[in-house]
């Protein structure tokens, strides 16, 4: 009898804790060795979207030459791309939320396989500029990011979220190489015609390997404003312990350098003189670059140091790089700036996005990822016009003073705050 009562109690036990299970929805169920499998289709798809991406990258400016557009014109469709992705990074992410990562992730390759058609269709500059439209809801790697934070436990979060800059560096490479390859051997469209089907392609393995629910059920809710673009709940979201002190970190240190890459297809050419196939050379050692730091450093590191350690490491090493940009003198300099360069950037990428998310309820963890993915198209938006002013009156030694300055005042501030970032649990 006491066999059977234990047996009975065991099985109890089983059920509930089954029960317990299916409370937790999909990503509950998933397991371990699950859960991996997901994080590294997120991988793929991050590394295949941005390889498309690089692609038009580098064959938008022959295009819009071919079309008759000038460089004032073209600095217009860069701006309206800079634009539509800053207005839809917070969208996309309260998107996520409500609707699910892997919701958010279809949506961004298929809005992506538009934006490819479009392009294909472009003849005429009144079409080139309309192929910008889909990129409000073009976000492969902050919907990849919401897999991940999803899938994570906020103690594996930096190290994972660290990993998306390997496909950050296989995009730089593979779409810089492709594009050039392919406009040459094939003609100008020929990137956009396999952007088109890469993107398409991307959304069915969205759709058959993403599950669609990556979070605990418990840890969904619907939040009292679901209107996809709040002003509210963003200052809501700010008003968290250590949000709003680490978000103007992430938004001023890596700021002047935005500045100076928005400039640097100039620089290179008259400052370093380089041709155009030099400064391909050149990107694909930054993508190299960026794979060993994020594929082999970041992680490593945040599995050691606290992250208001590292974050505060990452402010520093950018005041050292400013004090190298402003001294450097030939394009052998710069690529000894780019390892400190590249580790700053990443560690500060990779950082502030950890800190952000854990800092805010589980539930909001989209809406966060958007807002920081709308730093760099902020940069993208107004850097044309800074960057211009600064490189006309003052030279290239400009950017890099201003990258001391900012960054040194960052980490004074590091010091003497004590910025108290909560964790938050599932709400």
């Amino acid at each position: 009898v006491s066999t059977m009562n234990a047996k009975t109690s065991s099985e109890g036990e089983e059920g509930a804790s089954g029960m317990r299970n299916e409370t937790l929805g999909e990503s509950g169920r998933l397991g371990e060795a699950k859960r991996g499998q997901v994080i590294r289709v997120a991988y793929v798809i991050a590394a295949l979207d941005l390889t498309f991406l690089f692609m038009q990258m580098g064959v938008i400016p022959y295009l819009a030459k071919s079309l008759g557009l000038d460089s004032v014109g073209f600095g217009y469709l860069q701006t309206i791309f800079g634009v539509l992705q800053l207005v839809g990074g917070y969208i996309f992410g309260r998107f996520a939320d409500q609707f699910g990562a892997r919701a958010a992730l279809i949506l961004s390759c298929a809005s992506e396989s538009v934006f490819f058609l479009l392009m294909s269709l472009s003849t005429s500059i009144p079409l080139l500029f309309l192929s910008r439209l889909p990129a409000v809801f073009m976000h492969g790697i902050p919907g990849a990011q919401k897999v991940i934070t999803d899938m994570t436990t906020p103690s594996q979060r930096a190290g994972a979220l660290g990993k998306l800059g390997l496909c950050f560096g296989v995009g730089i490479i593979a779409g810089s190489v492709l594009g050039g390859v392919l406009s040459t051997k094939l003609g100008i469209y020929a990137p956009t015609y396999v952007g088109l089907v890469g993107s398409l392609i991307n959304v069915l393995i969205a759709m058959v390997w993403i599950p669609s629910q990556t979070k605990p059920e418990s840890d969904h809710h619907v939040t009292e404003n679901s209107d996809l673009f709040s002003i509210r709940e963003i200052l809501r979201l700010m008003k968290f312990p250590g949000v709003m002190e680490v978000f103007i970190v992430k938004v001023f240190a890596g700021f002047p350098i935005g500045l100076f890459m928005i400039m640097f297809s100039i620089i290179s050419m008259d400052f370093f003189g380089l041709e155009a196939v030099e400064s391909g050379y050149l990107m694909s050692y930054f993508g190299v670059l960026q794979m060993v730091v994020q594929g082999l450093v970041v992680g490593k590191l945040a599995s050691h140091c606290t992250e208001m350690t590292l974050l505060r490491l990452s402010v520093f090493v950018f005041a050292g790089v400013g004090l190298g940009m402003a001294l450097m003198r030939t394009v052998w300099h710069y690529c000894i700036i780019a390892v400190p360069l590249v580790f700053a950037f990443s560690m500060l990428a990779t950082i502030t996005d950890s800190i952000l998310t854990k800092a805010v309820p589980a539930s909001d963890t989209g809406a966060m990822l958007g807002i920081c993915a709308s730093v760099q198209p902020l940069t993208r938006t107004v850097g044309p016009t800074i960057g211009g002013v600064l490189y006309k009156q003052f030279g290239v030694s400009s950017f890099g003073y201003l990258q001391l300055m900012v960054n040194l005042g960052l980490f004074v501030y590091l010091l003497k705050s004590k910025i108290a970032v909560g964790e938050m649990k599932s709400q």
